[in-house]
């Protein structure tokens, strides 16, 4: 395990296994390219400096509530679980490539749909939205125990967003 060093501000190289394990909602062209840039672009404006493995996984409802359930305790569907590898700006590298492993991101592509109608964008956009979002939670970024961490998360999201033209139309 090794100190993360926080400094400059370079866009790390992204290590992305990507499966997709759900059959309801087609993965539109340029998806896994959204996601790549959202994950790169989050550690960028974090400040993380190295190269990063992560791994994303899209699954259905079914199967999200399952994990919700298995490893949360909470026994209903949700939009995207994140499982970070690290604790405290220190991952394990992975010897194949030398990138920091930060963890797993699964996504609910019935979930991200629905909330992309809801919401009134694209869902791109939503998925886009959920890989950052899921990232942060990588890094320690928490809204749930830290008063004031929805708040940080809210803007870096829209930050990250932004700066790769990712908008709500």
């Amino acid at each position: 395990m090794r100190k993360v060093k926080m400094s400059e501000k370079k866009t790390p190289k992204i290590y992305m296994s990507f499966r997709n394990n759900q059959k309801a909602i087609e993965v539109p062209n340029g998806l896994r390219t959204v996601i790549r840039k959202c994950i790169a672009e989050t550690l960028r404006v974090t400040d993380f400096v190295g190269d990063a493995d992560v791994s994303v996984t899209l699954v259905d409802n079914e199967r999200i509530k399952r994990i919700n359930k298995e490893f949360r305790d909470k026994n209903k569907v949700t939009d995207v679980i994140s499982f970070p590898l690290g604790a405290y700006d220190e991952y394990d590298i992975n010897p194949e490539n030398g990138a920091y492993m930060l963890g797993d991101i699964v996504i609910s592509m019935e979930k991200a749909h629905a909330q992309a109608i809801e919401y009134g964008h694209s869902l791109i956009r939503e998925v886009g939205f959920l890989a950052t979002h899921s990232t942060l939670h990588l890094l320690g970024y928490d809204h749930e125990d830290d008063p004031d961490g929805e708040k940080v998360m809210l803007e870096l999201q829209d930050l990250v967003l932004n700066n790769l033209k990712i908008t709500r139309e």
